[in-house]
C-alpha cells in the first residue's frame, strides 16, 4: 500500500438527515396509491415467502416484526398460515401502513430508530427494505437489538454486485454479501447468506441475496 493511500480521505458514510427522512417518507406515502408496483398482496408460493417461513420456524405464540413492511403483504401470508402468532409491521410511511390488514399491529418509524424495547420480538425479517435505510449498519444493529437472544432474523435484498440493473431513488443502496454478513456478525452468533431467486425452480440470476441469522 502506498503512503498516500494511508492518509487518503475516507468517504463519509451516508446519513439519514431529517430532510432525507422526510423525502423518503413522502415518496412512500405517494407510492401507496400505486397498487401495481407496490401491491398489497404477494403470491405465497414465491421463494422469498418460503425462505422466511422456513427460517423463522413455527410462529404460534411468538412475536414477529416485519421491518419496512409496506402494505404488509408478507405479514398477510404469515398470519393466514399461522394465525396464532403475534405480528407487527414497522414502516416509515403511514399511508403504506393504512393498507395493512386488521389483526396485524403496526407502528410508524424508521428502521434506524425502531420504536420498541430491547428483545421485544422473537423474530424479525426485512424484505427489500434495508436498501432504503441509508444508514445500513445502524439499521442492522436496531433490528438485532429488538430481537431476543436465540431469535431468528432474515434479510432479503438486492445484491450490490448487480447495481445498475434497475432504476432506483437517489438514497437507495444495494448490499454487499460479505458486508452485511459482517454487520450481522457483530450482533448474531450464526450468520449465513446465499443467492436466491423469486421461484425455487429458477436458478438465481444474482439480483437477490438472502442473509439468515440467529442472535
Amino acid at each position: 500500500m502506498r503512503w498516500r493511500d494511508l492518509f487518503a480521505k475516507r468517504v463519509p458514510d451516508p446519513q439519514l438527515t431529517p430532510e432525507l427522512r422526510a423525502r423518503i417518507q413522502e415518496s412512500f406515502d405517494q407510492a401507496a396509491g400505486d397498487e401495481e408496483n407496490f401491491p398489497s398482496s404477494i403470491d405465497p408460493r414465491i421463494y422469498h415467502v418460503k425462505l422466511i417461513r422456513e427460517h423463522l420456524g413455527p410462529l404460534a405464540g411468538r412475536r414477529v416484526l416485519d421491518v419496512g413492511c409496506g402494505k404488509g403483504r408478507f405479514l398477510r401470508v404469515l398470519r393466514e398460515e399461522q394465525p396464532q402468532g403475534e405480528y407487527w409491521g414497522l414502516d416509515i410511511s403511514g399511508e403504506m401502513l393504512s393498507f395493512v390488514p386488521s389483526g396485524i399491529h403496526t407502528r410508524r418509524g424508521a428502521m434506524t430508530e425502531i420504536p420498541f424495547e430491547d428483545s421485544f420480538f422473537d423474530a424479525a425479517y426485512a424484505t427489500e427494505s434495508l436498501e432504503h435505510a441509508v444508514e445500513i449498519g445502524r439499521a442492522v444493529a436496531e433490528i438485532c437489538r429488538v430481537v431476543k437472544p436465540g431469535g431468528r432474523i432474515a434479510i432479503i435484498d438486492k445484491n450490490s454486485a448487480q447495481w445498475g440493473r434497475l432504476v432506483t431513488p437517489e438514497w437507495e443502496r444495494w448490499l454487499g454479501r460479505h458486508e452485511l454478513e459482517r454487520l450481522l456478525s457483530r450482533h448474531c452468533r450464526e450468520v449465513s447468506s446465499r443467492p436466491i431467486s423469486y421461484w425455487e425452480d429458477v436458478a438465481p440470476d444474482g439480483l437477490f441475496l438472502a442473509w439468515l441469522a440467529v442472535k
